[in-house]
């Protein structure tokens, strides 16, 4: 029967080698900047777009929506 220093330096060294694998992939991962900015500016696009058909309809619901929380 292993004793429990003897279990918690195998964990250790256990964690540590997937501690290790794991910084390492993380290190070559650089990411896709352009699909990140690509994807922020047509959410940019899309929110501007539904805004500007829906801004009326937008308006009365918030308008409502204010109005039922403040009156009794």
């Amino acid at each position: 029967m292993k004793t429990s220093s003897e279990i918690g330096a195998k964990m250790s060294a256990e964690l540590q080698v997937l501690a290790t694998s794991a910084l390492k992939e993380f290190r070559d991962e650089r990411g896709d900047v352009p699909g990140w900015v690509l994807v922020t500016v047509m959410t940019a696009g899309l929110v501007v777009a539904v805004w500007s058909v829906a801004d009326g309809q937008l308006k009365s619901v918030l308008t409502g929506a204010l109005r039922s929380v403040s009156q009794p």
